[in-house]
């Protein structure tokens, strides 16, 4: 056990979450305080992240622990000030991980929606990995500090799933931007990984993928399932593994620039 505690302890570390109210960065944020970290969640709506916190805290009793901090992680400034409140709490930050994102409906593209096309393009990427990545690893390099950034790909960085154009280009362009700021950073000792989440049940998919009124799957639910060789969806919790890994320095500090799918089989499916 001690080997285990010097390979994963994240303690004295800080981890700042972005999209802090969602269903994948609450389970990530419970993995990380277990490791001994400090948590800044980062989001738009102050009454989701400020319900992460109150989980956490009454689960761990990790209040002095857990900060909150509102903020549009598409706007350069908003990010920044978030880092200077990180850093009078917890005196700075050593992991970010970007999980802001989600889509919107689901269409033929003859039938695309423009707007909502560039909205989730701005969710998953520029406020989703572009703008965070780029003030904090800033401040990281201005500080000579090394860092750990861990992104949210998706199964649709490898493969497009139909009719969510918008979330399909932007989540390929997750997986390609997590290799091209590895290479960017790697000289400041600033390590950039990502995580590929299969299909997990969460707040932005529920509806599409479980009917609300019969609790049965959906049709694009079984899809899902048939496509899953483990034949079911993931536990949320079932991330915090590889989530832990990717942060640790000690025991994947030569890692970066790769993407790590947690599918149940999904992207080796064959027939």
């Amino acid at each position: 056990m001690e080997y285990l505690s010097e390979k994963f302890s994240l303690e004295g570390k800080t981890v700042a979450v972005t999209g802090g109210g969602g269903t994948i960065a609450k389970a990530l944020a419970e993995a990380y305080i277990q490791a001994g970290a400090n948590i800044t969640l980062w989001g738009h709506r102050a009454q989701s992240i400020e319900e992460t916190k109150r989980f956490l805290s009454d689960k761990l009793s990790c209040e002095d622990r857990v900060q909150v901090v509102v903020c549009d992680t598409s706007q350069e400034e908003d990010v920044r000030k978030a880092v200077d409140a990180c850093c009078e709490i917890f005196g700075g930050i050593d992991v970010l991980v970007n999980a802001a994102g989600g889509n919107r409906g689901k269409a033929p593209l003859v039938d695309l929606d423009i707007k909502v096309f560039q909205e989730v393009v701005n969710l998953n990427l520029i406020a989703g990995l572009v703008v965070p990545t780029k003030v904090v690893a800033a401040y990281w390099i201005a500080e000579e500090r090394p860092g750990c950034i861990i992104n949210m790909a998706s199964m649709s960085s490898y493969i497009p799933l139909s009719g969510v154009w918008a979330y399909n280009a932007s989540k390929s362009a997750v997986k390609n931007l997590t290799m091209a700021c590895a290479k960017e950073f790697a000289h400041a000792g600033i390590r950039v990984n990502a995580i590929a989440p299969g299909f997990f049940i969460g707040k932005q998919n529920r509806d599409l993928l479980i009917d609300r009124e019969t609790k049965e799957f959906t049709p694009r639910g079984m899809d899902v399932l048939r496509h899953t060789p483990m034949g079911r969806f993931g536990d949320v919790q079932e991330l915090a593994g590889v989530a832990l890994l990717l942060a640790s320095e000690k025991a994947a500090g030569f890692i970066t620039g790769v993407t790590i799918p947690v599918d149940g089989g999904y992207l080796v499916d064959n027939i």
